[in-house]
Order: structure tokens, then C-alpha cells, then sequence
């Protein structure tokens, strides 16, 4: 059987999803967002994510949101999403709106961990690998990592063009900051 090739919903922005700006940023998301942690990756068929993918966004829903450590197994889920970027949404690009997260535990050693630059920079090079992306829009921290202050890689990270905006999530606060 061939594969028909995808197609969206004409009216997907007309269907009554509504959209909230994030902060002062300007951005427009959905009130609804899709969540690729463990319904994604390993644990289902291509076939029922590619499907799940396509009815979210037929309905307006244009976020996608993932992690490093979505599956399972680890990555699992980023290499499901790229593929359904090569086969479905790679022509549609702008009308999405992805973020990626790091800071738990992916490989041994010390930089496979937390929060420091290089393990950071590390994990964002192997996300967009595993999704088939040259950016990202929103790249956060996992978690707080008490022992990497902030300042060392914000700005390494927005000024190497391959996230768009960076947020980390700290005690108590949210602190997001545009490149």
C-alpha cells in the first residue's frame, strides 16, 4: 500500500483552539499543547504516534513539546517526532512551535548529567539529530542544577542559532529570556 502523502486540515487554525501570548515575548502557543513523554518513543507503534501527531495538529494544536530523556528508552521519543517531521511536518516547519529540554541523566560520565555548558550544548546537538531540526524553539533545563550558574551558558546556547529561546526553570520562578 502506498503511504498517501500528509496533508493537514484546511481549517485547523478555524476549530476554536484558542492561543495565549507567552509572557512578553510575543509568541502566540495553544492553550493546548502535546506532550511526547510516554506516549511516544518506544512504547507505541509509529503508525498510532504519526496518527496522534497529525490529529493534534489538524486541531490547531501547532506545540510540541519533548525532552532527552522521552520514551522510553531515553531519545526515543525525539526520534519518533523526527520522523514524523521527515515524513509529515517538515513542509509545515513555521506553523510549529518545539521545545526540547535536557539536564537528566542520558550517557555515563560527568557531563551526561545536570546542567554544566557542555553537557547542555551536547544534548541539544544530539536532540536535533534524533528529531531532524536545526533549531529549536524553546530549549530548557530539566531541572535546577545548584552547581552551573545560568549566565555561563544562556547566552552560548541563543547565540549558537540552533534554539531560539532559552528557559530554565529555577525555585520558585520561572525565568525565560529572548536572543
Amino acid at each position: 500500500m502506498i503511504n498517501p502523502i500528509y496533508s493537514p486540515a484546511p481549517g485547523r487554525y478555524e476549530n476554536g483552539m484558542k492561543y495565549r501570548r507567552c509572557g512578553k515575548s510575543g509568541i502566540l502557543l495553544p492553550e493546548i499543547s502535546l506532550g511526547l513523554w510516554h506516549n511516544f518513543g518506544d512504547v507505541n507503534t509509529f503508525a498510532n504516534s504519526l496518527s496522534m501527531a497529525h490529529y493534534a495538529f489538524d486541531k490547531g494544536i501547532t506545540h510540541f513539546d519533548l525532552a532527552n530523556n522521552y520514551g522510553p528508552s531515553c531519545g526515543s521519543a525525539e526520534e519518533t517526532f523526527g520522523m514524523i517531521m521527515k515524513k509529515s511536518f517538515m513542509p509545515y516547519r513555521d506553523e510549529l512551535f518545539i521545545s526540547t529540554k535536557a539536564g537528566h541523566e542520558m550517557w555515563p560520565g560527568p557531563y551526561g548529567d545536570w546542567g554544566s555548558r557542555k553537557s547542555l550544548m551536547s544534548s541539544l546537538n544530539q536532540s536535533l539529530k534524533r528529531m531532524n531540526l536545526e533549531y529549536v524553539d524553546i530549549f530548557y533545563t530539566h531541572r535546577y542544577d545548584p552547581n552551573t550558574l545560568k549566565r555561563h551558558f544562556k547566552h552560548s546556547l541563543t547565540s549558537y542559532g540552533k534554539v531560539k529561546r532559552y528557559t530554565s526553570v529555577f525555585p520558585n520562578t520561572l525565568k525565560t529570556k529572548q536572543n
